[in-house]
């Protein structure tokens, strides 16, 4: 269960394709955490591992971030350790900066170094996490608590080649994590659409990538080791960060919102295919009256964003973006409650037969075309009740709300952490 360390180069880096910028401003300094050393740059692109680790220090890690404080004897019982087991990863624990220990919450006449309480130390340590959707580019830092500490969103730049996107995107990252000088920069998470390969290499075919260098682009670009994952299935181990105890069960992911998609949890652990996520975007979607007005019959054409607002202005709506449908349906108009009711009734039988297959013991929704207008999760799960071969699926929308893709970017910048802190912070050094 340790991450995967795909690349690892002392020779010096190719030159960075450089994103388009007006003349006379200079690109911006390399952060200083983390940046590759002049003249000998080590690059690290990790494949996330998107699962519980079971290693002893992460497991310590892990019970300080969702129990801290805690003591050392409550540790070894909650993370089935020995009690010399615990000691030894939490004093390497200790020495990394990654926990501290509260003696303020000592108990009275308590002697010795067990009887101190540790917990997570958020206050020295960030992770940078990017999530590039089709319109829109999220930029966010994490503590070690998985909390975003700041965020902004970029329109996703367009330009001529993928390495200039993905440069323009690394400038922005590097200039917004700059702000907090006073803190150390640990690692960076990259989560986006399409299949991700060994080495961070991208085809992402909404936006014309093909084998596109983003682990490679990003980490010259911020100084930093980068992980990259597929968006859903980041989205999925969000939920594990957040909820671990479903490690006892699984789960089944759905998204929706540009684009749709679908992840399969087991055993606190994120199915990654060799062959790369499942595509559903070209799911049959039954009869439609007002979507798809191009008459696809295909499920993103139909039920994403972009297809809805289509069918909005086929209809006569005056709208140039999703919200403004939403905005017109909170208002009264028919037609616009219409459209999101049948969206929902579509997503909700994809639901339905996607689930059919897996047979998990919970469904979890996330994703705006669920979020943004919640009126309709009625509609979802009358939906998958009615289309479902099995009778009152559990069905649930996911914890990470309207920032699921933050949380998203935050689960694979913090993967490597999680995964085996004490190598991870080595890498860092």
């Amino acid at each position: 269960m340790t991450a995967t360390l795909d690349h690892a180069m002392t020779t010096p880096a190719p030159v960075r394709p450089q994103a388009r910028r007006s003349s006379g401003t200079r690109a911006p300094r390399p952060l200083a955490y983390g940046s590759p050393r002049k003249g000998a740059s080590t690059i690290h692109i990790v494949t996330p591992q998107l699962q519980l680790s079971s290693k002893p220090a992460a497991l310590v890690l892990r019970t300080a971030r969702l129990s801290g404080p805690v003591f050392r004897d409550d540790a070894a019982e909650q993370t089935g350790l020995s009690i010399s087991t615990v000691n030894r990863q939490v004093g390497a624990l200790l020495k990394a900066g990654l926990i501290r220990e509260r003696a303020d919450l000592a108990p009275a006449g308590a002697i010795g170094r067990p009887r101190l309480p540790f917990e997570l130390n958020v206050a020295d340590f960030l992770t940078l996490g990017i999530h590039i959707g089709y319109k829109v580019t999220s930029i966010t830092t994490h503590d070690l608590l998985h909390r975003v500490v700041g965020a902004i969103q970029i329109p996703t730049p367009v330009a001529d080649s993928p390495e200039q996107t993905l440069a323009a995107i690394g400038v922005s990252a590097r200039r917004f994590v700059g702000r907090w000088a006073g803190r150390r920069v640990l690692w960076a998470g990259v989560a986006l659409g399409g299949r991700v390969a060994s080495g961070g290499l991208v085809d992402h075919p909404r936006l014309g990538w093909s084998a596109a260098p983003v682990g490679r682009i990003i980490a010259e670009t911020v100084g930093l080791p980068v992980s990259v994952a597929s968006h859903v299935e980041a989205m999925a181990a969000a939920e594990l960060v957040v909820n671990p105890e479903q490690k006892k069960s699984s789960f089944l992911y759905f998204y929706a919102r540009e684009m749709v998609g679908t992840a399969f949890c087991v055993d606190g652990m994120v199915h990654t295919p060799s062959a790369g996520p499942p595509v559903i975007g070209h799911f049959p979607t039954g009869p439609t009256t007002l979507l798809d007005p191009e008459k696809t019959g295909r499920l993103e054409p139909t039920a994403s964003d972009t297809g809805v607002v289509d069918a909005a202005v086929a209809l006569g709506l005056s709208v140039d973006d999703i919200e403004g449908v939403h905005e017109l349906a909170r208002g009264g108009d028919a037609t616009a409650r219409a459209l999101l009711e049948e969206r929902a009734e579509v997503l909700g039988r994809t639901v339905a037969l996607i689930a059919d297959i897996f047979n998990p013991d919970h469904i979890v929704l996330g994703g705006q075309a669920f979020t943004d207008f919640p009126a309709t999760l009625p509609t979802v799960a009358k939906a998958v009740k009615t289309t479902s071969v099995v009778p009152n699926r559990d069905v649930r929308v996911s914890h990470s709300g309207t920032t699921v893709q933050q949380q998203a970017a935050g689960a694979v910048s913090l993967d490597a952490i999680y995964t085996d802190p004490l190598d991870a912070l080595a890498i860092t050094a």
